[in-house]
């Protein structure tokens, strides 16, 4: 079973057992929400990086398994990271190895 479908049945049984509870101003926390979101999502600058091309094909590999532009990804995993909420896992992503790199280990 996958990761999104433990946590939707974690926060059903949650709700089931009683734990979750009103929020009290609803309009005003909607609001801050919103507000906290779309300060998340605020792109305003513009960053170039030099990466290898393996790490840029994992990269676009892994986003079109999801369903989103790589740049997305990136900047995705940039602001988890930052955020505190990049979580390490032991699974490696397949990728395909570059021309470059097959030239390297044929040498």
């Amino acid at each position: 079973m996958n990761d999104a479908k433990l946590l939707e049945q974690e926060i059903l049984a949650s709700f089931d057992r009683g734990e979750w509870r009103p929020v009290r101003n609803q309009k005003s926390e909607i609001a801050r929400i919103k507000a906290s979101a779309t300060a998340t999502l605020l792109k305003n600058k513009r960053v170039n990086i030099r990466i290898s091309s393996l790490d840029l094909e994992g990269l676009q590999a892994r986003a079109a398994e999801e369903g989103v532009p790589y740049q997305t990804l990136m900047a995705s995993v940039l602001h988890k990271f930052v955020s505190g909420r990049l979580v390490e896992t032991q699974k490696r992503i397949p990728t395909r190895t570059s021309r470059t790199a097959r030239k390297r280990t044929a040498a």
